[in-house]
């Protein structure tokens, strides 16, 4: 039953008030965050962000459609599909009626189709102003008819939330959309496509505990509303007050559900990234430009040939280890900025956290799309704190393992930086699995059917080296050392005495030398006497030709003979 005819408004005449200067209906508006009034067109012109605070106000479906879309591309699909009334609840066909003619919106999503820079894909937007953007049936089949047409053909799948949960008036009918769509996301992702959520404020109850979580990619806008229960049922339940920035974005992006937080002004331009570098075919097209590419002829004749170069006869294993620790060395993420353009960091598990001491995310390397992943020591006092000195918690190494899950996904090669003392060993770290978490890596990366190579950059300690160095090759830096635990672990437990760990290095084989000799790795990289990051432009030189190398190699052996050949590596050890 059709009742928007009942509620249309009608507007009473006003009594002429005797009143000095006043402000025109619509020419301001206040700031919820900043509570400081605010010229309306000033906040449009700011992509509805307070040009005092920068307080996010929320926006519409179809003016997030248009600042996202480029001009002309949207078609907009089941637009007059709507709800009806299963449970027969009173009241709520009227309610229904009521918040169609308020919102000029027949639900509270909008579907379609169009394209973000030029790459096509499937929209979905919902709009908090209908029934704060609750999830009952008609919201659940637009969801679900998007997903299937862009499974169908062949789009990456774009979906902007903000809810307050299930739609309570359809009960049961509202709970089973969180399933429907769910499914409908599941048949998408083994298609192959790529999936990105940006989660706006607010995102809560059956929405965040469904579609909102299963991206492939999970954005969120600064400051926004995340939560599988609101803050107020949480603080009713457990009687207590919730802490400061509580089910925020960024408490989202700290313990490990949120990839990137994302301001709207660069919101476009990350989303049409994010589809070029996750697109299959381009990937693919990139991959035989490059195999096309002229190699050295040396390459050519011998194309896993090792590279070993003569190494100083005046350094012991020892002076290498203290070359390896050098607080002034570049770690990770000075080779990341070096070596990938338009890189975009990813973070968390989804499980629990995001661990600092592992850098993860996509980026380009000449053209070609590459899953990166760094143990990040850091530089400054402060900053090696900060990154833990690159030993990584259980949840990096989940980290790690989700990124290069998603890269062969999309069939992107992976590149491993490795620089860490060792797994960090602590209470928190085996109570959430440290050994658990190394040990599904090497198992899962055994079977990988993406290309991955590892780059000893620094330090490699024991098994928490060894969960990223397991893939196709292993190379190490001039001055990186790889052992099973550090000399001094090595000398306490054999010896009693620590003092004994230059004599322990040397006993260890751990050098550049001994690992190629043992055939744990495959090859050594030339280093200037003293590498530093204003120096290494020689060290970049040679990582680019043997990462081209690598990539004409791997990148063309089919699935099966990677993994067979990735056994064999291993099985001669």
């Amino acid at each position: 039953m059709n009742l928007d005819h009942v509620f249309k408004k009608t507007k009473k005449p006003l009594k002429k008030r005797e009143s000095t200067t006043t402000v025109p209906d619509g020419l301001l508006c206040r700031c919820s965050r900043c509570k400081k009034p605010i010229l309306v067109q000033e906040v449009r012109d700011a992509y509805y962000i307070c040009p005092k605070c920068g307080g996010y106000f929320k926006v519409r479906a179809y003016e997030r459609i248009r600042r996202v879309a480029d001009e002309g591309t949207f078609q907009e699909s089941d637009r007059e599909l709507v709800g009806e009334n299963p449970l027969g609840f009173e009241g709520y066909e009227e309610k229904l009626a009521a918040e169609r003619l308020k919102t000029r919106m027949k639900e509270a999503i909008v579907t379609g189709t169009g394209s973000i820079d030029g790459i096509p894909a499937a929209l979905g937007v919902m709009d908090s102003r209908f029934m704060m953007a609750s999830m009952g049936w008609a919201v659940g089949e637009k969801l679900t008819r998007l997903i299937e047409k862009a499974t169908t053909e062949n789009l990456p799948l774009i979906l902007f939330t903000c809810s307050g949960g299930a739609r309570m008036q359809e009960g049961i009918h509202s709970l089973m959309q969180m399933a429907k769509v769910s499914a409908a996301m599941a048949k998408h992702h083994a298609a192959g496509l790529l999936s990105v959520c940006v989660l706006t404020d607010p995102t809560t109850g059956g929405v965040t505990a469904s579609f909102a979580m299963e991206g492939d990619v999970i954005l969120a806008e600064p400051n926004a509303l995340i939560g599988f229960a609101g803050p107020r049922v949480i603080e009713q339940t457990i009687g207590q007050r919730l802490p400061k920035g509580f089910q925020r974005s960024e408490f989202l992006m700290e313990h490990g559900f949120v990839d990137r937080i994302t301001e709207r002004s660069e919101l476009k331009k990350v989303l049409a990234d994010l589809c070029r570098m996750h697109d299959r075919e381009g990937c693919k097209k990139a991959l035989c430009q490059l195999v096309d590419t002229e190699m050295p002829e040396g390459a050519k004749k011998n194309p896993a040939a090792r590279l070993v170069l003569e190494q100083k006869e005046s350094e012991s294993a020892w002076e290498h280890v203290l070359a390896a620790r050098r607080a002034d060395r570049p770690v990770g993420s000075d080779y990341i900025r070096a070596l990938f353009s338009e890189f975009y960091e990813f973070h968390g598990d989804r499980r629990f956290g995001d661990d600092p001491a592992l850098i993860g995310g996509i980026g380009l390397f000449e053209g070609v799309p590459v899953t990166v992943i760094a143990q990040e020591k850091g530089t400054s006092a402060k900053d090696r704190v900060k990154h833990n000195f690159g030993m990584c918690q259980p949840e990096g190494y989940r980290k790690a393992l989700r990124l290069m899950k998603e890269a062969e996904k999309f069939h992107r090669p992976v590149i491993c930086f490795v620089d860490t003392p060792g797994a960090f060993c602590g209470i928190g770290a085996e109570e959430r699995g440290q050994g658990s978490a190394i040990a599904e890596n090497l198992l899962e990366i055994s079977r990988l059917k993406t290309p991955v190579v590892s780059i000893f950059i620094g330090e490699g300690g024991s098994g928490g080296a060894l969960a990223l160095a397991c893939g196709d090759e292993v190379w190490m830096m001039e001055n990186a050392v790889y052992s099973v635990l550090s000399p001094e672990g090595f000398a306490s437990i054999l010896w009693k005495d620590k003092k004994c760990a230059p004599e322990a290095a040397d006993k260890m084989k751990l050098t550049a030398e001994d690992v190629v000799a043992a055939q744990a790795a495959e090859r050594m990289i030339k280093e200037p006497e003293k590498l530093t990051t204003q120096n290494m432009g020689s060290v970049l030189e040679q990582l680019r030709e043997e990462l081209r190398r690598f990539l004409k190699q791997y990148a063309v052996l089919e699935p099966e003979k990677l993994c067979d050949r990735r056994y064999e590596r291993f099985r001669k050890l």
